[in-house]
């Protein structure tokens, strides 16, 4: 059972729902992609036929490039 606090306070305004917060507003935005980010984007650049230096993105910018590439993608 999930206590209704709690999972009111994960969602904006108690919906429920899983929210997406902006990568702006990332507080760890700003450091560098993690290694799954990497891989992953790595991956999609490759399937995408475009070329993407994961190496010097930020986690926010490697979210925006999975997210744009995996459109592409499907």
């Amino acid at each position: 059972m999930v206590d209704k606090d709690i999972a009111e306070s994960t969602t904006p305004e108690g919906s429920g729902s899983s929210a997406v917060k902006d990568t702006s507003d990332w507080v760890t935005g700003d450091e560098p992609a993690t290694g799954p980010q990497e891989s992953y984007l790595s991956t999609l650049a490759q399937q995408s036929g475009e070329e993407v230096d994961v190496e010097h993105l930020t986690k926010a910018e490697a979210s925006e490039k999975i997210d744009e590439l995996k459109k592409q993608t499907g």
